[in-house]
């Protein structure tokens, strides 16, 4: 069987009215009909693209060419055809023999303007890609962005794992989990909200350069740019840091941007990025300077009625300045760097600045694309933020990180300086594709009843 694209590109150059000897064996799903009696057109679509079909009734014969004709748009069917160029310039497969491989007992969507319900586009997206060619294209350009993903890492001595996705104590983000129950085991287990602990253990174990890409769960809200399972890639590298873990992501996203010719005027993922720090950038949006006030109540006063701030921590004000006043803004690729402690329990002491961590956040079309850090390795200190951490949760903090002994006896082992990252993939290829909802590059997204 032959892809409809290939043959297309072998013949691409056939002047108008050229007829070949070409014959081809190409199958799919029946799009269109023109004609009938003793000549008829037909367009059949398969992954890689549309072709015509030519039926001539002294090349079939009465019945073969009626049972082509009665057959109804969406069937299945195969074809053995010869390549000719119409005169119009229309590469056609003249149709020698067919086979009917499935019927479709239900009508296609409308071929024209295909499925047009966005709920039902999200819904039934099998529908979505029958009648949309712009779906299709777009879950091939995801799939070509993972590759890409997968190639660079590849190539650069990663070597690609597989974690628990269930875990007995969840960790590596601030998430509240889903909870499920194992009978054999009696006991409760959690869907991840991330991979980094068990993979930092990798490197505790040597392996030095790991990544795992692969699906995450979170028990939170609904938005463009959240569903509660997603795409996730995470990196972890010994001998790195923020710093070079930085620049290995500007590397991997703009090669990611070629592969897949991304090419928006107005938002370029080409080197170097601009980068600032956390702090700055709210200074410049708000006029809060987030490293003055260092408690609760000082930092809500410093806020004022620019946000509410009743029943909010420390680090949930500060993230609430940079949700609503620095990262709508950040449309061209944007690195913020130097989080407070209180926002990144598993990132590694400033080695400059006091109260503050070597980790940067990536935006660009106005989101959080990726995390990272220079990562804690002490595990005395680890100890002391799990600690802070079941302060928060005692608080009512309900995404505060659970105290994780078995993660800190690994660090106990010694980790080498190690520069880990994290990098949404749903939200990398919305960037890629200039999509504004992560409901339309993730195949079948969450829906309420």
């Amino acid at each position: 069987m032959t892809p409809i694209a290939e043959v297309r590109g072998a013949h691409a150059d056939l002047e108008p009215g050229t007829d070949t000897e070409s014959i081809y064996r190409v199958a799919g799903r029946l799009h269109a009909r023109r004609g009938q009696g003793k000549m008829a057109f037909l367009d059949l679509d398969d992954r890689s693209g549309r072709l015509q079909l030519q039926a001539k009734l002294d090349v079939l014969g009465p019945e073969r060419m009626a049972r082509l004709l009665d057959l109804d748009l969406g069937d299945l069917v195969g074809i053995d055809g010869t390549v000719f160029m119409s005169r119009r310039g229309e590469l056609s497969l003249r149709v020698d023999d067919f086979t009917v491989l499935a019927k479709s007992l239900r009508p296609p969507p409308e071929k024209h303007h295909g499925l047009q319900d966005v709920e039902q586009r999200f819904r039934r997206r099998e529908l979505d890609l029958i009648g949309n060619e712009d779906a299709r294209a777009l879950f091939l350009t995801r799939a070509k962005v993972i590759t890409a993903v997968r190639r660079a890492l590849d190539e650069d001595g990663f070597v690609e794992v597989e974690t628990p996705v269930l875990q007995p104590l969840y960790g590596g983000a601030m998430a509240r989990p889903f909870t499920t129950h194992h009978n054999a085991l009696g006991r409760d287990l959690y869907l991840r909200i991330a991979t980094e602990l068990y993979l930092k253990r990798l490197i505790v174990g040597g392996l030095e350069r790991v990544y795992e890409l692969g699906k995450d769960f979170r028990n939170e809200g609904v938005s463009f740019k959240h569903n509660p399972e997603f795409t996730m890639l995470e990196w972890y590298e010994a001998y790195a840091d923020v710093h070079s873990t930085a620049d290995r992501l500007e590397k991997l996203v703009a090669s990611v941007a070629r592969a897949v010719g991304h090419d928006d005027p107005d938002v370029s993922f080409t080197e170097p990025w601009r980068r600032t720090t956390l702090a700055q950038a709210i200074l410049e949006e708000s006029g809060v300077d987030i490293l003055a006030d260092r408690d609760a109540e000082s930092l809500a006063a410093a806020i004022g009625d620019k946000l509410p701030t009743e029943g909010r921590n420390w680090p949930q004000l500060v993230d609430d300045l940079l949700s609503k006043f620095v990262e709508p803004k950040l449309q061209q690729p944007t690195f913020l760097f130097d989080y407070p402690v209180e926002l990144s329990p598993f990132a590694k002491a400033h080695r400059e600045h006091e109260g503050l961590t070597e980790r940067f956040e990536m935006f660009a079309y106005g989101m959080e694309l990726s995390n990272a850090f220079t990562e804690l390795n002490d595990p005395d200190v680890q100890r002391e933020r799990f600690e802070a951490q079941a302060r928060l949760a005692t608080g009512g903090d309900d995404e505060a990180q659970p105290y994780d002994e078995a993660f800190v006896q690994a660090l106990e082992q010694g980790m080498p300086p190690t520069g880990g990252l994290g990098l949404g993939i749903d939200r990398l290829v919305m960037a890629m594709t200039g999509r504004r909802s992560i409901r339309e590059v993730v195949l079948f997204p969450a829906m309420r009843d």
